[in-house]
């Protein structure tokens, strides 16, 4: 299996404040969100929930489908997340495997 890029969507509540990322480490990077390890908007806003993300393998890819999120309207994006997790449920316990 080749390399995997994430782009993913974190919330501070459902339907409440976004954050869109791209990463090579989801488990990494969202730990690092819900913990606070990094100064900025994650961190200031309280956006530490996982709500979305999907796989690409190319990082090219990856960074323009992050760009394109980021472009989105905001119901865009809450219909991107309602599609695929309707109950806003923190996905950090499924991809941490706890």
């Amino acid at each position: 299996m080749g390399k995997q890029y994430y782009v993913y969507i974190m919330a501070h509540a459902p339907r409440g404040t976004l954050y869109i990322g791209m990463t090579n480490d989801l488990v990494r990077r969202v730990y690092e969100h819900r913990n606070g390890v990094i100064d900025g908007f994650t961190k200031e806003y309280k956006v530490n929930q996982l709500v979305y993300f999907e796989i690409q393998t190319d990082v090219n890819e990856a960074i323009r489908r992050e760009k394109q999120l980021k472009r989105w309207n905001r119901e865009w994006k809450l219909d991107l997340v309602e599609g695929q997790n309707p109950t806003w449920r923190d996905l950090w316990y499924d991809i941490a495997g706890t």
